[in-house]
Formats: C-alpha cells, sequence, structure tokens
C-alpha cells in the first residue's frame, strides 16, 4: 500500500508537471504563431510539421539516452513533444479572436500585442486551456506509465504507477495484487481526468 500510494503521487506529480510545461510552450507558440500570421505563421507550422512527423517515442527515447533515466529526463522528454496539440488549437482560437472587434479596438487604442495577449486573448481562451489541460493529464499519466513499465522511466527504489505494474507483471503468479492494485488506481485515475475534463468544458461552453 505504500508503495502503490508513493507511486501514485510521483506519477500525479510528473503528470501535472510535464502537462504545466507544454501548455506553457503550447500556449505561448500558438499565441505568437496566431498573432503574427504571415510568414512568420507559415514558417512556425513548418516547424510544428516537422516535429510532429517524428515519433514521439523515439525522442523521448532519445532524450533518455541522453540524460540520465529519471523524473528531469521524462518532464523534459515529454515536455518536448507535448506541447504541438496545444500549439495548434491556441492558434486557430487566436486568429479568431484577433479579428473580433474587442481586438480591433484595442489595437486602435495603441495596446502593445503582449497587452492585448495578457488582457484579452488569454481570458478568452481559458475555458478551451483548462479543458485540455485536465483531459491531457490522463494522456502523460499514461505515457509516463508506459515508460516506466518498459524500464526507461523511473529506476527502482523510486515507484511510480508503471514502474509498480511492471514489478507486479513479474510476480503475477506468486502475488497477484501487487499488479491488480496499481492497475485499479491507473483506470481511476484516467477515468477521473477525462469524465472531469468533458464536464469543464460543457460547463465552460457557452453554446452548450
Amino acid at each position: 500500500m505504500a508503495r502503490t500510494l508513493y507511486g501514485t503521487r510521483l506519477s500525479l506529480l510528473i503528470a501535472v508537471s510535464a502537462t504545466a510545461i507544454e501548455f506553457g510552450i503550447g500556449i505561448s507558440y500558438g499565441l505568437i504563431s496566431g498573432w503574427k500570421g504571415g510568414k512568420t505563421d507559415l514558417y512556425m507550422q513548418r516547424f510544428v510539421e516537422f516535429i510532429s512527423s517524428i515519433p514521439t517515442l523515439v525522442i523521448v527515447i532519445l532524450m533518455l539516452l541522453v540524460f540520465k533515466p529519471g523524473v528531469t529526463s521524462i518532464l523534459i522528454a515529454m515536455g518536448l513533444t507535448g506541447w504541438i496539440t496545444m500549439s495548434r488549437v491556441i492558434r486557430a482560437e487566436t486568429i479568431k479572436l484577433k479579428q473580433q472587434e474587442f481586438v480591433t479596438a484595442a489595437i486602435i487604442l495603441g495596446e502593445k500585442p503582449t497587452q492585448i495577449a495578457r488582457h484579452h486573448l488569454l481570458p478568452n481562451l481559458m475555458d478551451v486551456i483548462l479543458t485540455q489541460m485536465m483531459l491531457n493529464i490522463p494522456a502523460a499519466i499514461f505515457f509516463e506509465s508506459f515508460l516506466s513499465f518498459i524500464g526507461i522511466g523511473i529506476q527502482v527504489p523510486n515507484a511510480s504507477l508503471g514502474s509498480l505494474l511492471s514489478e507486479g507483471y513479474q510476480v503475477f503468479r506468486l502475488t497477484p495484487h501487487v499488479l491488480i492494485f496499481p492497475s485499479i488506481i491507473l483506470c481511476l485515475l484516467m477515468i477521473f481526468f477525462n469524465l472531469f475534463g468533458h464536464g469543464l468544458r460543457d460547463v465552460l461552453d457557452p453554446k452548450i
């Protein structure tokens, strides 16, 4: 029970931290790309397409070969690959918002792009950001568990849900509970964050 609770805490810590890093990069990148437009947007989107064409697992494995396996290397690897989806969503929403009258009024009044982004764009993007964040956390939990399960994530004596599943898989015939309980917690976390994310989307969506 102690290792399962500790592993759950570490998995949640990694998932939330990785999501924060991914969204920090993705929101900034999407805002710049959507606001600038033109050649800047074109070049930035070509870079996104180049990064997204490389399989995420390949990038993560290469990063883990460069850095020592652990929490820091997992956060760096996930942060470098997980921001692409969010940047595309923010870019699309920014392109729509910058055509609205209140943004045009802010430009006429002489507000700087950073002020417009902070006072006008981000508040109107908050529902999208929160919803995507809640839906991204279970994906991050699952990805960290997968890395630890195949042996390139959290290393013993530390414990995460993935490493606990790997340990339980090896002794399943003798002590099945070592595998069953972390599996149940992983499933419950995935279900909770997905339901919470969809519920948050329904609450924040003015159309619904």
